[in-house]
């Protein structure tokens, strides 16, 4: 069983906890023989310490290491101090495949720099709906030939740098209401709307793709009982056999509680196996990576997994690592690319309405959420304190925050002539209440885009809260630049 529960470890991508990889860690990925993980921002504090710890991994991997973590861009960030990129929104604000071509090299050179071979990212998923509480703005847009074009030119830069990218999520999480890190969305379109939309940029990328990462996804055009990620129909009938794709394709987190709460977790991972998948993405407890690595290597034993297919699977990640070797490398370009990224995240700059900059040295008031907490897909956004700072080098700033958006009473703001700037810090669309009573001057959407067509006021729309957003915002008001981009979704 020792030999089965170590091919089964090849077929398995684990989360690690702390920053370094102590001794039991290292013995249980060695015992195992498993060779893929996937790093979060709790493992990380440094460009330093990070290197070390992908090279601890690379060593106790071996050869074939798979060293991922998801730098998409705009809110969906993990290493935060290397330049940061633009949300793949904010490139489909500008509409150029250059620039994505070149923002996807830049994100790639970074990461290579820290020792990982494998990005999840771009994003293939189509934007079309305003209430997605997940994608929004981690969308190139909502039209499936220019998104589709954007996020190739981006997988086509990474690619040059020699960092592998992984798109997601199969086969489309752009029209859901549902995060699946939350609950088991469905999209219940006829199979003629979802091959026009949600396919449409995935069936174009399977000849490019290095890899695929499946939605946790009921369709029940394709299978009414399971979603995408333990879909055989899905996995191998439409993307392996309609499709023709011959990368790898891995799991989303099997502990996202569409699956989680749903199945338990050996079963879940085998399902998905057979479905079709090359990689199960076990990020639970080690608990769950021993269940894990049990069921997997029981259904070796039994027949259920045949071995013809495990190898098929192990060849198409052999092949994955080969083509990406991981290991750090030196990072020259690092100012450059910091000055690329400023370039892109102003180029996206998008207003709605008729945006009004204040005078020099005006007297202004900046209301903003008290908390900007993690949503435990993107990083916690920007402190309210963090943008009146940097307003403040251009204004008198009062700042005013509150708690809960529904509560908040906007006319209990003084009526004293500032100039009033809502700055609005999360994913979340906002409510009736402030929909029908919140009248600011000026409204910066710091991230979610779709949160300018809630607030009746002119709007700029950064597409993501990092250094550069502000930055940009900064620029816009002192009328160095205009705000050039066009927002690549309906409603604007």
């Amino acid at each position: 069983m020792d030999e089965l529960r170590q091919l089964a470890g090849r077929l398995i991508m684990v989360r690690l906890s702390g920053t370094e990889l102590d001794d039991d860690s290292a013995a249980f990925l060695r015992t195992n023989r498993i060779r893929a993980a996937c790093l979060f921002r709790q493992n990380m504090t440094d460009g330093a310490q990070l290197t070390r710890f992908t090279g601890a991994l690379r060593e106790a991997f071996g050869a074939g290491a798979l060293i991922a973590l998801d730098q998409e861009g705009g809110a969906v960030v993990r290493a935060l101090w290397v330049p940061p990129p633009p949300a793949a929104m904010g490139i489909g604000a500008t509409g150029d495949p250059a620039l994505a071509r070149d923002v996807g090299a830049a994100v790639a050179r970074a990461v290579k720099s820290m020792g990982f071979n494998w990005n999840f990212a771009p994003v293939l998923d189509l934007n079309n709906n305003p209430l997605n509480p997940v994608i929004a703005e981690r969308s190139f847009g909502a039209d499936p030939e220019r998104a589709t074009e954007l996020a190739l030119a981006w997988m086509a830069g990474s690619e040059s740098e020699g960092v592998a990218c992984c798109v997601k999520h199969f086969p489309g999480h752009g029209d859901t209401h549902v995060d699946s890190h939350r609950d088991l969305p469905t999209v219940d379109k006829s199979l003629e709307e979802l091959e026009r939309f949600e396919f449409a940029p995935f069936r174009r990328a399977a000849p490019h793709a290095p890899a695929m990462m499946t939605a946790h996804i009921v369709y029940p055009a394709l299978d009414p009982v399971l979603p995408a990620t333990m879909s055989r129909p899905i996995l191998t009938g439409l993307l392996r056999e309609r499709m023709h794709y011959r990368g790898v394709i891995i799991t989303d987190g099997m502990d996202m509680h569409a699956i989680a709460l749903r199945y338990e977790a050996g079963d879940a991972a085998v399902n998905a196996l057979l479905a079709g998948a090359d990689m199960v993405m076990a990020l639970g407890s080690r608990a769950t990576q021993e269940a894990t690595l049990d069921a997997i290597a029981a259904a070796i034993a039994d027949g259920r997994l045949a071995r013809t297919e495990v190898e098929a699977k192990l060849a198409r990640l052999d092949r994955l690592a080969g083509l990406h070797p991981a290991g750090a490398v030196p990072y020259p370009t690092e100012d450059a690319d910091r000055a690329l990224m400023a370039e892109a995240w102003r180029r996206g700059l998008s207003a709605r309405g008729n945006p009004q900059r204040p005078a020099p040295g005006s007297r202004l008031r900046l209301v903003a959420r008290q908390d900007v907490v993690s949503d435990g897909v993107s990083e916690a956004g920007v402190p309210a304190e963090r943008i009146a700072a940097s307003l403040a080098t251009l204004y008198d700033v009062d700042l005013v925050t509150f708690a809960d958006a529904d509560a908040f009473d906007w006319d209990s703001l003084p009526r004293d002539g500032r100039f009033t700037v809502l700055a609005s810090t999360s994913r979340r669309r906002y409510g009736p209440h402030p929909c029908a009573t919140w009248k600011p001057d000026l409204h910066l959407a710091l991230w979610n885009p779709y949160q300018a067509l809630d607030i009746d006021a002119p709007a700029l729309m950064t597409y993501g809260f990092a250094a550069p957003a502000l930055e940009t915002v900064n620029a816009w008001l002192r009328g160095e630049i205009e705000a050039t981009g066009r927002c690549p979704v309906p409603g604007f």
